[in-house]
């Protein structure tokens, strides 16, 4: 298979086009703008997906998990040398030195 190609039949263009509405009811402008977010390739952040995408993609949206934290999981190759190193960092460590650089630091 040839580099960048999809792996499946294309997605219909209405489960791109509810694809988008809830994107947009997300916060997001168009696929470019949800692709850090989101993790989305170069080429679903241009529209192409598969069926299979789509599908997992809008499973996502309509019925977000409760149980899980919203967190913002960086995908590790985006992920930086600080990134790295501050998730070695154990929480109360990290919090004496706030406190000496003059932040507030409060316990859940």
């Amino acid at each position: 298979m040839a580099f960048g190609q999809q792996q499946g039949p294309p997605a219909t263009a209405r489960q791109v086009q509810e694809l988008l509405v809830l994107l947009q009811e997300a916060g997001h402008s168009d696929f470019r703008d949800a692709r850090g977010p989101m993790g989305f390739t170069q080429r679903q952040a241009g529209g192409r997906f598969t069926r299979t995408e789509v599908e997992e993609l809008l499973e996502r949206l309509q019925n977000p998990d409760p149980d899980t934290e919203t967190t913002n999981e960086v995908p590790i190759w985006r992920r930086s040398v600080q990134d790295d190193v501050l998730g070695q960092i154990s929480a109360e460590r990290l919090a004496i030195e706030l406190r000496r650089r003059g932040w507030s630091v409060v316990e859940p």
